[in-house]
């Protein structure tokens, strides 16, 4: 059996899960690391619940099979079953690292208590983060270890296309494929990563521990 690392570090180099239909379920890599990830065709629920609890729930839903993971009623069973909560199906990118030094100035952030670094810290591990002028840059490992980037730019910020520049920058910070999670609705930050050399790979929604600091958001 495959494990969800694995698959990641397939689609990262290109080389996606069949699109046979099917919907497969997978431990859970660390007690963080649950939900569902979506390809073309073939999806992943990530859990360390009973497998046939999942399968039978699909089959009951009257929806296109194809999209059976991520309809709203298995991921609300899915939730009250495990007591988690989740946020937003986010559209899943991946980009090959760069070399060479960003063109952009970047400070390194070190003050553990700067709102974007706890709440990343929520989620992921080994978390970084840089401060630009009008954005910060963050990294960190997520889903099965793989290594995640977000950006925030100030509301107002002068720089046009200050966004596009921090997520290329991180390409260069980073050393592996770098993962970035946008909401689909939000088409600024979409553009910005596409623009950056991020490539458009899937759809998830991860699943997080509850009563956790998680339900305070920072804006994304």
């Amino acid at each position: 059996m495959r494990t969800v690392r694995e698959i990641l570090d397939g689609v990262a180099r290109g080389v996606f899960p069949p699109a046979d239909g099917r919907t497969v379920v997978l431990p859970q890599p660390g007690p963080r690391h649950a939900g569902v990830l979506a390809f073309t065709a073939h999806s992943v629920v990530v859990t360390d619940e009973d497998p046939a609890w999942v399968y039978g729930t699909l089959r009951g839903l009257d929806c296109d099979p194809l999209a059976a993971a991520l309809h709203p009623r298995f991921l609300a069973a899915l939730l009250e079953r495990t007591g988690r909560r989740a946020e937003t199906v986010d559209a899943v990118l991946v980009a090959a690292p760069l070399p060479g030094v960003p063109p952009l100035a970047l400070t390194e952030i070190r003050d553990a208590g700067h709102p974007r670094i706890r709440y990343a810290r929520e989620r992921r591990d080994d978390v970084r983060a840089w401060q630009a002028d009008g954005g910060v840059l963050v990294t960190g490992r997520g889903t099965a270890g793989r290594l995640e980037v977000s950006v925030e730019v100030d509301e107002g910020a002068g720089e046009k296309g200050l966004g596009r520049r921090l997520a290329a920058a991180a390409r260069q910070l980073a050393g592996e494929p770098l993962w970035a999670q946008v909401a689909p609705g939000n088409a600024r930050s979409l553009r910005a990563f596409q623009a950056a050399g991020y490539g458009a790979v899937g759809a998830e929604l991860l699943l997080r521990l509850p009563g956790s600091a998680e339900d305070a958001r920072v804006p994304q």
